[in-house]
């Protein structure tokens, strides 16, 4: 095979074992040169044509998924695709602000959303209601709005999560760790083995909010999220007693 040449097939062997590496000689790259040169020159020669570039003629069809399947993708707001197709993607923007989704016409879905993550968050105690110390400071916090979208394009569910301002916090103060401790595989196979030599049964299981689940070794304040009120304690700040999202260590916790 010399230099500078593609081979067209359509089946290829794969030679996994072998690895080659074949130097380029010298003067095969020179004529190679030296073929680019005249080829420029004889195209910037005059009453010369240039000869046109070689297209495909194979035919191209279209992917094609099945009959069951159907996809459309539909600019425009929800109100105005709704009424002209039957299933249509939502391609609206999710909204950035907690006062946008209350002025939004689906505050009603979004009113709830938050008030199940806060419900979440005050049921797994993740903070306390405290006075903040002199000297500390108190970390910003935002809610994460997002509207989780079906495979026909409607809208499956409103989710709201708070992020805490992670990026204020100072090393060494506020977080000392932030590795995340994993499992080796080694110690996986290990498990496999003992069950399959004492024929026992395996569960898989999944941790709904695994970052609430961490407990915290150091003292962290943040402001009370948007929405979240409680009557006689409006001076009051959250103390976080577990992780949340956003946290610099709450991978490791």
């Amino acid at each position: 095979m010399s230099i500078n040449t593609v081979i067209e097939s359509r089946d290829a062997i794969f030679y996994e074992e072998r690895f080659t590496s074949i130097p380029r000689p010298r003067n095969r790259i020179h004529q190679s040169s030296n073929k680019s040169t005249t080829q420029a020159e004889y195209v910037s020669g005059s009453g010369t044509s240039v000869p046109e570039p070689r297209k495909s003629t194979r035919t191209r069809k279209a992917k094609s998924f099945g009959s069951e399947f159907q996809l459309y993708l539909v600019k425009g707001t929800r109100n105005e695709t709704i009424s002209q197709h039957q299933y249509s993607f939502n391609i609206e923007e999710d909204l950035k602000t907690f006062s946008e989704a209350m002025a939004s016409r689906d505050v009603h879905f979004w009113k709830e959303a938050i008030h199940d993550e806060i419900y979440s968050s005050m049921h797994n105690n993740t903070w306390v209601l405290a006075d903040l110390p002199l000297g500390s400071k108190a970390l910003g916090c935002k809610w994460n709005l997002k509207r989780k979208i079906k495979v026909d394009g409607t809208i499956d569910k409103y989710k709201a999560r708070l992020v805490i301002q992670g990026f204020r916090q100072k090393e060494g103060i506020d977080f000392f760790d932030t590795y995340a401790l994993v499992a080796r595989i080694s110690t996986i196979r290990l498990l496999l083995a003992l069950a399959a030599i004492h024929n026992l049964v395996i569960h898989q299981m999944d941790v709904k909010t695994a970052f609430l689940n961490g407990d915290l070794d150091e003292e962290i304040y943040m402001k009370k999220p948007e929405g979240f009120v409680m009557t006689g304690n409006e001076h009051k700040l959250c103390k976080l007693k577990k992780s949340l999202y956003g946290l610099k260590q709450a991978l490791k916790q």
